[in-house]
């Protein structure tokens, strides 16, 4: 995999205002999240998701690789930085089979962005 776009994420102050807001602007179905607090989202065929309690209100760009590992290996010896949180239990195995990994990043610029594994098989 090359790292095309393939997952959006939407941090919000307040999931279920977000949810009223989007399904009414876009129509998109919700259900809710690996962590009972956001939603996963079908955004017109491209997964995403919703997570509240975002003070930067940031969406994120997540770019699809085939190996999340050695994805963060490359960014690291490149001079980024990767965030070490587990947001709504990322790596939880149920969550890794159900949705796959993710991981937030920062270009050496500090500019964000995140990497995602699609779950295997």
């Amino acid at each position: 995999m090359s790292g095309p776009a393939i997952f959006i994420e939407l941090g919000v102050a307040d999931a279920e205002r977000a949810r009223a807001f989007y399904q009414g602007v876009f129509g998109w179905a919700m259900e809710p999240g690996p962590s009972g607090k956001g939603f996963v989202i079908d955004a017109n065929g491209v997964p995403a998701g919703l997570h509240p309690g975002d003070p930067r209100a940031n969406p994120y760009v997540f770019f699809g690789v085939d190996d999340i590992d050695a994805a963060l290996a490359r960014v690291r010896e490149r001079g980024g930085e990767v965030e070490e949180l587990d947001v709504g239990g990322e790596e939880d195995p149920e969550n890794v089979k159900r949705f796959g990994r993710f991981k937030l990043c920062r270009d050496d610029q500090g500019s964000p962005f995140g990497l995602y594994e699609p779950p295997r098989g």
